[in-house]
């Protein structure tokens, strides 16, 4: 598929276009906090030099809280109401490859034994222009978890910086190259692909091998690393808020009187005590060791068993936002270094 050159002028015209004509258009907060819908194309935000949001892209997949159907008393029966479709396009720009191969990764969930119709038509209606990341830090770990800072995963379009005020675009899927086709006034000038030069993007050091940290996994359910976690760990669920893999919900029935209500989907975290208690008051995991220990264990053992994939991008968004600094890369590399003790000792 084509590549093309975009000028930033290029892009705050495509933004303004399509602003104009019904698309939500969605980018970087200029305080890096969050992804925004905007209204204007000047509040445009494509930086490669950023670091990641503060909260990943998800809620525009996967909301906050999201109604179901509405429900009404009609005497002695209950009449279902369909929430109303929003089928509004929308148009991600700058999103780095830790929330880009988000979407693919938790879209397996999305469709397993359910197929999750309300995330579905979202995706289906989104194009993810996705950006290069020339940011590092300490808390960074994508190439630990098969990704790094030119991956194209997710995306239906992927930026590559040329110069300060120009990118590459390459078009990644058919999506994408329908997006381009209707909007061709924009993408006019093309470039080889090949003579894209992508060497001034540091590819950060793997810091562990996540198949050493799932064989460790499989043989410690009880070891007393998990003890150590689970007394610092607070279970305030924060790094499952700012996750982009993170996906729990609970589904309840919230009335506004006796006679009317809603069934809603609400983001929910296995690091809440209540999380798995029972109705008889019996919790399987009724001690934070347990809720940390299933965290880590979702992400780099159940989930790559059921889909081949880990629940992580090691965007680092867990640990920079950690009220008690609690760094699941290190935590990682910890696992990683206790595999490589126990296959010295065996």
């Amino acid at each position: 598929m084509n590549t093309y050159v975009l000028s930033k002028d290029h892009l705050k015209n495509l933004a303004l276009e399509l602003i104009n004509t019904g698309y939500k258009v969605i980018s970087p907060s200029k305080d890096g906090r969050r992804f925004v819908a905007i209204s204007s194309a000047d509040d445009l935000v494509i930086n490669s030099n950023l670091k990641p949001s503060s909260v990943s892209m998800k809620e525009f997949f996967f909301p906050k809280t999201e109604t179901l159907f509405f429900y009404k008393r009609n005497k002695d029966e209950y009449d279902l109401i369909d929430a109303a479709e929003v089928n509004q396009p929308q148009i991600i720009f700058g999103a780095k490859p830790c929330d880009t191969s988000a979407i693919p990764i938790v879209s397996k969930v999305f469709n397993w034994d359910y197929k999750d119709e309300f995330f579905n038509k979202k995706v289906e209606n989104t194009i993810i222009v996705g950006l290069a990341c020339k940011f590092a830090d300490e808390n960074c770990f994508c190439t630990s978890v098969g990704l790094s800072p030119v991956s194209e995963k997710g995306s239906d379009l992927f930026m590559i910086p040329l110069t300060e005020n120009t990118y590459a675009c390459k078009v990644i899927s058919e999506k994408g190259k329908k997006f381009v086709s209707n909007h061709s006034k924009i993408f006019t000038e093309t470039i080889d692909g090949k003579s894209i030069n992508i060497n001034e993007i540091k590819i950060p050091e793997k810091r562990f091998e996540s198949k050493e940290v799932k064989a460790w996994l499989d043989k410690n359910f009880n070891h007393k690393l998990w003890d150590k976690l689970g007394e610092n760990c607070l279970g305030c669920a924060q790094c499952a808020f700012v996750c982009p893999t993170c996906h729990c919900f609970d589904i309840v029935d919230e009335e506004c009187n006796h006679t009317c209500g809603r069934r809603a989907k609400n983001w929910d975290a296995c690091q809440f005590e209540i999380f798995t208690k029972h109705a008889s008051g019996h919790n399987p995991r009724n001690e934070q060791d347990k809720r940390y220990r299933q965290r880590i264990s979702h992400k780099f053992k159940y989930y790559t068993e059921k889909f081949d994939e880990i629940l992580c991008t090691g965007c680092g968004r867990c640990t920079r936002g950690c009220p008690v600094l609690t760094d699941i890369g290190i935590i990682l590399e910890d696992i990683n270094q206790l595999a490589k003790e126990s296959i010295s000792n065996n």
